[in-house]
């Protein structure tokens, strides 16, 4: 009897194709150090934790270590525009949406305890949950450049206002003399003239000082603070420009739009404007969307006190230029005014417009090249 073998009487194996990984949400607590990261299944269901150092080496690390779970598509980020910023540019350029998450509410810290763990997995289902809809800042374009350059400026506008009235109360307990010599020059000339006795100090013996040859100095010294803070002021101020001129000139085709104002505009975009899905949205970032306050009968909207201050002083500057110069303007306040609202609630109008506008302007933001 003819022996058969087994392989003749079984199907063809199948080729053993790999089944696609199945979706997970990636949630990060971040911190100056270390980044403790949490992988959770689309069900909810914790399936790994772990700490990686907020290095280069260690973001790489975290995505590979996540991705062995299944396919990160999205990542929920505590802190991405602080401590999470670099790690946010890392996954954005990786094609991970990514989402910045506020810090958990008290009364759910107070209930179930607080842990580096326990709050990267809310991280994630807060990505899971849509309580997350703010999407990241890829901060790795032009507008990054301007808002570097904007806290150089910040920092140097305090610093020389602050040098601006120690030079001024030096004056005050100033010898009487010397108080008289500096009367009635204005502060571009009583800075010059300050800067003086510094120079003229180092021609000086080395001796025993007086309080007023002290005086002098100091007055010296400060004047030429002011001056070289002026100067790196003029310098930041013509990269801002040229900035602007590149990246977003149509902006300041507008009436009431400024270099400044316009740099501010964009920092609060950020440089991926796509991540605002409306005007609304803008508007509501800004500060200037209506927020309802109704009860019965009485039908009322009021200020919006939240979002960006920033942004929201940005757009009081356009309205309150407009007011002074634009006819259109003019002529709506006037309208509104005989309709019987109050200058604060058409001033509130104004603003939402004026976001309105640049909402529009600045999705057309010319992008820079990316790192």
């Amino acid at each position: 009897m003819p022996t058969s073998t087994m392989s003749s009487t079984l199907p063809a194996p199948q080729s053993h194709r790999r089944r696609p990984a199945e979706e997970v949400v990636l949630g990060v607590d971040t911190h100056r150090d270390a980044h403790v990261g949490a992988v959770l299944s689309m069900m909810g269901a914790v399936l790994a934790t772990g700490e990686f150092p907020a290095t280069a080496a260690g973001y790489r690390d975290l995505l590979t270590w996540a991705r062995k779970w299944g396919a990160v598509r999205r990542a929920g980020v505590e802190g991405a525009g602080s401590y999470g910023a670099s790690l946010s540019r890392y996954l954005l350029a990786q094609g991970i949406d990514v989402l910045d998450v506020n810090r958990m509410d008290r009364s759910d810290r107070r209930r179930r305890g607080k842990s580096d763990p326990l709050d990267a997995q809310n991280a994630a289902r807060a990505v899971l949950t849509g309580r997350a809809r703010a999407r990241a800042k890829a901060g790795d374009g032009p507008v990054q450049i301007a808002r570097m350059y904007k806290l150089t400026k910040a920092s140097a506008v305090k610093a020389r206002t602050q040098a601006i009235n120690q030079l001024k109360s030096v004056l005050v307990t100033a010898d009487p003399a010397l108080r008289e010599e500096l009367a009635g020059l204005g502060d571009a000339e009583l800075f010059r003239t300050c800067a003086r006795f510094a120079d003229a100090s180092n021609h000086e013996d080395v001796g025993e000082e007086s309080v007023l040859q002290a005086t002098r100095i100091t007055l010296g010294l400060l004047a030429h603070r002011i001056d070289q803070l002026s100067e790196q002021i003029r310098d930041v101020d013509a990269r801002l420009v040229r900035i602007v001129e590149c990246h977003a000139p149509q902006l300041l085709d507008v009436v009431g739009i400024g270099p400044d104002t316009a740099v501010t505009l964009l920092i609060t975009v950020g440089d991926n404007p796509e991540r605002l899905d409306s005007e609304a949205s803008f508007a509501a970032l800004c500060g200037v969307s209506p927020v309802e306050r109704s009860s019965g009968r009485w039908q009322f909207r009021r200020l919006n006190r939240g979002g960006d201050r920033q942004a929201n002083a940005a757009l009081h500057r356009i309205v309150f230029t407009r007011l002074r110069v634009d006819p259109r303007t003019q002529d709506y306040y006037e309208r509104r005014i005989k309709e019987g609202k109050t200058r604060r609630e058409i001033v509130r109008c104004l603003k939402r417009y004026a976001a309105r506008e640049v909402f529009h302007l600045v999705r057309q933001l010319q992008p820079g090249p990316r790192s």
